[in-house]
Formats: C-alpha cells, structure tokens, sequence
C-alpha cells in the first residue's frame, strides 16, 4: 500500500469517527471498520461477549427467514441476523438516535438492506406481518407494561420463534405452582406460605431509578420470566443463558388466563423508553 492510499484509509476512518461521535453515547459497542462504536464500554466488548454465551441457540442459517429485532439500538443483532442470512430484517425503536446509530452500523457494515423504524413496541400491529423470528431482548424491564407488551408480540408478530432477554433478580430456581391457589391456609387467616418462597414467580417492582436508570421498572426472578412467557402465549424452548430464553409460539390456544382475561390485546400507549 502506497501513501497516497494509506492516507485515504486514514481519512474515511477519520470521517467515520467522526459521524459515530457525533451520534455517541453508544450502548452497543461495534467494530465498524476497525473504528469501536463504544471502546469503553462499562460492560466490556458489549453486545458480543453476551451475545456469544448464547448464540448456539438460534439457527446459523437464517436463509429465506424474516427477523423483527424489537429495541434494536444500534443494530447489533439486527447486523448478526444478516451475517446468518436472513432475507428480511426490520429493527424498531422508539429513540431516534439510536436508529441513527443503526442506519450508520449497518451502512458501514455493508448491510444496508436492513430496515429501520421508529416504532414503539405497543404499535407492533402496525406492521402488519409476522416473522420468522423475533428478538425481544433488553426491553422487558425498560417498559411500564410488561405483559401487555408479550402479549401484543405474540399477537401481531411472532410467526414461530422469540429470543427473549430481561435483567433478573431474585432466585434463579423454578418450583411447581398450583393451578389455583386457597385464600387462606386452611384453618387459619393466614396467606399460602408459597408466597414467600424465592423460587415463586416474582416481579420486583423498581419505584426510582435502578443504576442511575429511571427507565429500570421491573426486574422478575427467572420463574416470574417463563410464567409471563407461558402466559403470552409462548413455550420455552432452550434457556441457553441466565436472562436469555429462545421461545416458540405455543401450539396450544391461550389458556383462560390468557390475552382476553384482563384486557384485549392492542394499545394506543407511548413508546418504548430505553
């Protein structure tokens, strides 16, 4: 290499610094042409170290596959679908810089085929189709309506499989909870001891900020995750990771405890806060 093309690599990398600070912060570090989107990310090489904990679980070949990445950020699993060959991905969020952030990731990346929207995930309906794949992961917990937000999913846009991630806290057991649960012990005025079980499907509900973050509402056990998975409708597939579940549509119809029991399945509510 001459210096004439030295100094050309050495200015497109200056000009695509640049326009990377010019949208920072970033939350997911990506290695955009050996430019690091977030080199000192307080979590590491993040997205990739998480992402490499699990990535065995979704299919290596997503040829002729859709995938919707819900909270997409700066793309980095809307980019990871497209190395696995998916025809069709659509990332949606609520914050315009970071799709600004992922329009640029994949440009720079060469995959400028995946589309962008701002989208709140309460108006998934409004895509009109379903995909092959959804992804859902790190959002759960940003969102003042939880269910809602599963049950809006598996109505309007999961064809076949969710991968599913929310921060946990609590106990990382499952137990065996009754189809329907006594007001009272019998005999007595008190509540059903299960209750206090820590392996007993909880969602801690988060008032102020959690990390410096006000937009932390909930954080479940792992219990409470799989229940409110089976409740939208979905059956746990693989849990490949501590926070990370690869559902399927559940075969089986909604139960009566399902999506008509408190309210229907659509929402004319904000966007997500992430």
């Amino acid at each position: 290499m001459d210096v004439a093309e030295r100094s050309l690599d050495e200015g497109n990398a200056a000009k695509l610094r640049a326009r990377i600070e010019a949208l920072a912060p970033w939350f997911h570090n990506m290695n955009l042409g050996g430019v690091q989107t977030a080199p000192d990310h307080f979590l590491g090489d993040y997205p990739a170290t998480k992402f490499a904990s699990f990535a065995d679980a979704i299919p290596t070949d997503l040829t002729g596959k859709s995938v919707l990445d819900i909270g997409c950020n700066a793309g980095f699993y809307s980019v990871e679908m497209k190395r696995r060959g998916a025809e069709r991905v659509v990332g949606i969020d609520s914050d315009d810089r970071y799709l600004a952030q992922a329009r640029l990731a994949t440009e720079a990346l060469g995959f400028s085929g995946v589309e962008f929207r701002n989208l709140s995930v309460y108006d998934v309906g409004a895509l009109g189709e379903r995909f092959d794949l959804v992804i859902f992961m790190g959002v759960l917990y940003h969102l003042r309506h939880p269910l809602l937000a599963l049950d809006l999913i598996r109505e309007h846009v999961t064809g076949d499989l969710m991968l599913f991630q929310t921060m946990q806290r609590g106990s990382s057991e499952t137990i065996d909870v009754p189809e329907d649960h006594p007001f009272f012990v019998p005999g007595s005025f008190d509540a059903p001891p299960i209750f206090d079980e820590p392996a007993y499907p909880k969602m801690h509900f988060i008032e102020r900020e959690y990390a410096h973050d006000w937009t932390n509402w909930w954080a479940p056990n792992r219990a409470c995750s799989e229940a409110m998975l089976r409740a939208a409708g979905f059956t746990v597939e693989a849990h490949p990771e501590q926070e990370v579940f690869l559902c399927r549509v559940a075969e089986v119809p909604y139960s009566k405890w399902g999506r008509h029991a408190v309210y229907p399945a659509t929402s004319n509510e904000g966007g997500m806060r992430r």
